[in-house]
């Protein structure tokens, strides 16, 4: 068995409600709860601890982990949450099981739509001396990293061919939700919402949540699953709060993260060790930017787009399907969906290991790198 001292993640579920909400906030974290513990073949009761993640400010109300504890059975067991990513959740939940003091951690996070403006939302959070005045928010921020990673604008092409191919991804994934296939003249041509992204660059900010369920490896055993995402390495880091003190087309952070995560996992060139990865792409310069530190991309022509040596967000990422906060943490599970063999009509054949990388904050301020293997290559369970 590839045991690991974080366990496994045995359960994912997914939310995407379409249209007008026909649920409160609590109806639908309860349904998804109990979906991924169904995925793992367990109940609430065999939860030891909740880790959340959410946001106040995208809640649009005071303590978000008030409304929510009772509707992931936090009220007669440990509960804990973090407002900083969703993607820091599933690290909280995997270091409470390495701990020794828990068997299983359900993980989830959301991302609602109720506030009236979700750029003023983050706006009103940032510095009120330089940064508000920008005025900045995500979509101003990733366009100040695009300019800075490319100055020239010979980037632009690749960059509109991949949000092309992640819409056409996406379709698969999130047949619902997520933006529709669309030509790169289209995309490129589209109506300019801050340089050098146009609005078919970037999805729009859309309601989700997602649950995993993750578990010791003698709780795993003792239940005879196998269709196990094991979690062989963690690795996460920040970049400094103030922009100015960035260099933006650079992520030492995300540097940092994958050494560390590559290294327990104990790979030594992860582009030629792993089958596939999901990696956070607000935008499709940002997964430009988080494949050339993984050493997956190479800068092509511009009528070729980058080249990947491994398939890359085959669920079509952020670009295709982004809510917002939760987005992170959604790159991780649709990770272990495909080592698992459960990624349904986007899985890849017979894959064995993936990578998961959530990014959060402006400009990437975030991130985190997860390394998941499987006992045997998934893809057809």
């Amino acid at each position: 068995m590839s045991r690991s001292k974080y366990g496994g993640v045995t359960g994912c579920a997914f939310a995407a409600p379409g249209g007008p909400p026909h649920e409160s906030l609590e109806e639908m974290l309860y349904g998804l709860a109990r979906r991924a513990l169904a995925d793992a073949q367990l109940s609430f009761a065999d939860i030891d601890g909740i880790s959340i993640a959410s946001c106040d400010q995208l809640d649009g109300r005071a303590i978000a982990i008030m409304a929510a504890s009772g509707s992931v059975g936090g009220v007669t067991r440990d509960i804990v949450s973090t407002p900083s990513s969703s993607e820091h959740a599933f690290v909280l939940g995997a270091l409470r099981v390495a701990s020794g003091q828990y068997r299983t951690q359900l993980v989830m996070s959301w991302s609602p739509l109720e506030v009236e403006s979700l750029s003023e939302a983050q706006h009103l959070g940032t510095d009120p001396y330089f940064h508000r005045s920008l005025p900045l928010d995500d979509t101003t921020s990733y366009a100040l990293q695009a300019v800075a990673m490319d100055p020239t604008g010979a980037l632009r092409d690749s960059a509109v061919a991949l949000a092309a191919k992640n819409r056409v991804q996406g379709g698969l994934a999130y047949p619902d939700r997520a933006s529709g296939a669309r030509e790169k003249a289209w995309i490129g041509n589209d109506e300019m919402i801050s340089w050098p992204l146009t609005r078919s660059m970037v999805a729009p900010p859309a309601a989700g949540a997602v649950a995993l369920v993750i578990a010791d490896a003698d709780f795993i055993a003792g239940r005879q699953r196998h269709d196990v995402a094991w979690i062989k390495g963690l690795g996460w880091a920040a970049e400094p709060g103030f922009l100015g003190d960035r260099d933006l087309a650079k992520l030492p952070s995300l540097d940092a993260a994958i050494a560390r995560a590559c290294g327990e996992a104990g790979l030594t060139d992860a582009a030629s060790e792993i089958d596939l990865a999901e990696l956070m792409d607000a935008t499709p310069y940002q997964q430009i930017l988080a494949g050339e530190a993984l050493g997956v991309y190479r800068r092509a022509s511009a009528t070729e787009g980058p080249l990947a040596r491994i398939p890359l967000n085959l669920s079509g990422g952020a670009t295709s399907f982004n809510p917002v906060f939760c987005s992170g943490l959604m790159r991780i599970a649709e990770a272990a969906q495909q080592v698992r063999g459960r990624a349904g009509a986007h899985q890849l054949a017979s894959v064995r290991r993936a990578i998961g990388h959530g990014a959060s904050g402006f400009a990437m301020q975030y991130n985190t790198v997860v390394v998941m293997e499987s006992d045997h290559a998934g893809g057809t369970q």
